[in-house]
């Protein structure tokens, strides 16, 4: 972007992490509470991952709390209709 310097872009990166760091720690409680309604819940693994596209076409892996049954078929539901 216009006017964005390597300094810039340093600070920002800098800034990003330290807030997802603070996030982290703050919510780390509750993410571990949703972890383990998640294991008593079904069997199976805690976060679903799943190969996304991102910025410049670079693939990069997204990890989520799984929220659907592992037995659940990966099927689209209008491919069902």
């Amino acid at each position: 972007m216009k006017g964005e310097g390597i300094g810039y872009r340093t600070a920002k990166r800098t800034f990003d992490f330290v807030i997802s760091l603070v996030g982290l720690v703050i919510l780390s409680p509750l993410i571990l509470l949703v972890s383990m309604w998640i294991r008593r819940d079904s069997p199976g693994p805690i976060f679903f991952r799943q190969r996304r596209v991102g910025r410049e076409n670079r693939a990069f892996l997204i990890f989520k709390f799984r929220t659907m049954y592992c037995t659940t078929p990966n099927v689209a539901k209008d491919i069902l209709l």
